[in-house]
């Protein structure tokens, strides 16, 4: 059973665009092996039956990405409604400590950064556990690195000495009633200029201790951070999934009048249009096939046959989603896509890592995990009298293994 004496405020309000990569979303909502980062920051500690209550700062404009992020949680009574943050870090850590004052004050409130979705059960419990003689409690690393003090021209000035010296993570822990009255003096005296709640606690008098952290436990700040959280994350769930498997698709459609083809869901201007029943993307239909093949579940035709007046129309992309839908109620993920164009006209070119970008976007892997290639059929055959397009898929999955 949940102690309710513990709550956790997340904040969640900053707009977190320096890491970006073409994506509108801030950070903490950035999604991150197919979640959110938010939500799996959020389940980080609802996992932990000592969180009696979570409650998530939030900016203004974010609402629906919020709502989409905690959506997995709709049934989950200890996360609480969402407080609005304010125009500064320390706004909103005080917006959700009066939220959960309002809610019946909890005894101990950890407090943590959204974009920290890392942070382990065993750190989350060290913080709690020194609450028991300290008002404070910060998670950290000791820093091993040599220290150097440089001037505003970059020339070293001093060397400083790192014995003792940590590196700051959250969650930081308080004991709720001195870190709220220490937020709430802070305002009153117009300090709104510290770097974190245990300075603000440092500068109210309160003692906190220092707790072990984790290195795994990194905020995700830049663009970079994603990547190397990705390949990890990835890297781990494959060595989960040795059942390796390669499947291999083909599809082609004729031209027929109209003024562009749709190829691996980018929209290319052409004096032709490809003829089939929804919206004929030759590329993501033989993707389809090949993910299908490799799961040895039929081909696409078995499961949006053409006669169905459904699929008149419909945006290829769902195709594919189901596809990779059965994959992952099989418990497995799509480790590489490669798909060949084999087309005269329109040139692929120019438009190729637009392909891969919404390649990845749909398959919900990076980017260097999707292949797109072209090639002519050197004037021969259907293709060779620019009749229509022909592409070849292999698409490589991994699954648990078998029983």
């Amino acid at each position: 059973m949940s102690d309710r004496s513990t709550a956790v405020v997340i904040v969640a309000a900053g707009r977190g665009l320096r890491a970006a990569n073409g994506e509108d979303a801030p950070k903490q909502y950035r999604r991150l092996a197919g979640r959110p980062v938010l939500e799996r920051t959020i389940a980080a500690f609802l996992a932990d039956p000592a969180i009696g209550r979570v409650v998530v700062a939030i900016h203004p404009d974010h609402r629906a990405l919020y709502d989409a992020a905690v959506a997995p949680f709709a049934d989950e009574a200890r996360l609480l409604p969402s407080v609005l943050g304010g125009a500064s870090r320390q706004a909103s850590v005080r917006a959700g400590l009066e939220a959960l004052a309002a809610a019946a004050a909890p005894a101990r409130v950890l407090i943590h950064d959204a974009a920290r979705p890392f942070v382990s059960r065993d750190v989350i419990e060290r913080a709690v556990a020194a609450l028991d003689e300290a008002e404070g409690a910060l998670a950290a690393v000791r820093v091993v690195d040599t220290l150097k003090r440089a001037d505003a021209d970059g020339r070293i000035v001093e060397t400083v000495p790192r014995d003792g010296v940590w590196a700051a993570q959250t969650p930081q822990g308080f004991r709720f009633a001195a870190i709220r009255a220490a937020h709430a003096r802070a305002a009153a005296e117009g300090r709104d200029d510290f770097t974190d709640d245990a300075a603000v606690a440092e500068w109210a008098g309160l003692t906190v201790r220092v707790v072990e952290g984790d290195p795994a436990n990194l905020k995700l700040t830049t663009n970079d951070d994603f990547l190397a959280a990705e390949a990890r994350m990835t890297l781990d769930r494959f060595a989960a999934l040795p059942d390796v498997r390669v499947g291999q698709g083909y599809d082609v459609h004729a031209f027929a009048p109209g003024d562009h083809v749709t190829l691996c869901g980018v929209k290319i201007p052409h004096a032709a249009r490809l003829d089939g029943h929804s919206d004929a993307d030759v590329a993501l239909h033989a993707l389809t096939d090949a993910i299908l093949g490799a799961l040895g579940d039929g081909d696409i035709g078995a499961h949006f046959p053409p006669s169905d007046s459904r699929w008149r129309g419909a945006d290829s992309a769902l195709f594919l989603r189901d596809a990779l839908a059965r994959l992952a109620a099989r418990g497995g993920m799509l480790a590489h896509v490669d798909v060949t164009i084999v087309a005269e006209a329109p040139k692929i070119g120019p438009h190729r890592e637009a392909m891969r970008r919404r390649l990845a976007e749909i398959c919900e892997v990076a980017i260097d995990r999707v292949g797109v290639k072209a090639t002519t059929n050197e004037k021969l055959g259907f293709v060779g009298r620019r009749e229509g397009i022909a592409v070849l898929a292999a698409a490589t999955i991994r699954l648990p293994p078998s029983d």
